[in-house]
């Protein structure tokens, strides 16, 4: 698998195109295009990994992706199960500034908008409190067409222009441009450790994957992703971890921690602690005073 330079199929009477996604999982390989792309999770859990960067991902969630910024919505491993009834469904569109829109967004009354979609090339996640809001704008979009649909498209990315608090998902000094060739390795790696991590793997397990010695598939693996092999690693383990502790679906900690890819509850405490800054139990804490705000917010 390789960072795949997709093209999205353009209709010739259409500069905004609108996919409606029903499928058993969400499309399983790392690949960018030309496209912006707004997705709207409507069903199915998993991990977005934009550049460098891992966030996990649960219905209602809409992510905002850069032109060219590779990606990949990798459904959880339960979607992948031989017998499994799961499905995904998503609402997405995507749209080229610099295809027939750019005649729009060179007006000078969209300057301030076509500023913010060159400013939004790491995406974004909507924040929470904005979600209805936002995709209530994408049905409208999704719903209509000709000067309607365009006019919703505006609506949007003004709505979208006027929040305070996006935080991007890749920092803008830590953006790793990536060949196709070498794409193909990343990818391979991504889906064998994403497939594998409540499993012990070692770093010869992973080098094992793209044919390398593991002194150079550490040089490589770093060099493309800034991270080392065991922090990616950790970092998916404990993005696992957080997705089960806030679904609350487990008997105790130590269940989280050895379902996760841990053989002790001290390293997973410690683990934990150093890559989201809490204890687990801080963690969730946070997370439900969060969510607690935000319906009362809303």
């Amino acid at each position: 698998m390789k960072v795949l330079q997709f093209t999205v199929p353009v209709p010739l009477d259409k500069t905004i195109i609108v996919q409606r996604d029903v499928l058993p999982y969400f499309y399983p390989h790392l690949h960018r295009h030309q496209e912006v792309q707004l997705t709207w999770v409507q069903q199915g859990e998993g991990t977005l990994v934009a550049d460098n960067n891992m966030h996990a991902f649960r219905p209602s969630d809409i992510f905002w992706l850069g032109a060219n910024q590779p990606h990949i919505f990798k459904s959880d491993p339960s979607y992948f199960a031989p017998r499994s009834r799961k499905k995904i469904m998503a609402l997405v569109i995507f749209f080229n500034p610099d295809g027939n829109l750019s005649a729009l967004f060179n007006l000078p009354e969209m300057k301030p908008l076509k500023n913010f979609i060159q400013q939004q090339q790491c995406g974004f996640k909507v924040p929470s409190l904005q979600t209805p809001d936002v995709s209530a704008q994408m049905l409208r979009i999704a719903n209509s067409n000709g000067p309607e649909q365009l006019m919703h498209f505006v609506e949007l990315l003004r709505l979208l222009s006027g929040y305070p608090d996006i935080s991007p998902l890749t920092a803008v000094n830590k953006k790793v441009t990536v060949s196709d060739h070498d794409g193909i390795r990343i990818g391979n790696i991504y889906n064998y450790i994403m497939h594998n991590y409540e499993h012990p793997i070692t770093l010869e397990d992973a080098a094992s994957q793209v044919h390398m010695t593991p002194h150079a598939f550490c040089r490589f693996f770093k060099k493309h992703t800034l991270h080392t092999f065991v922090s990616f690693l950790n970092e998916v383990r404990i993005n696992e971890a957080c997705k089960k502790l806030t679904d609350g679906n487990y008997d105790n900690i130590a269940t989280v921690a050895y379902t996760s890819g841990f053989n002790s509850i001290t390293n997973f405490n410690r683990v934990f602690k150093s890559v989201t800054g809490k204890s687990p139990s801080e963690y969730l804490n946070s997370y439900f005073q969060h969510v607690e705000k935000t319906g009362q917010q809303q």
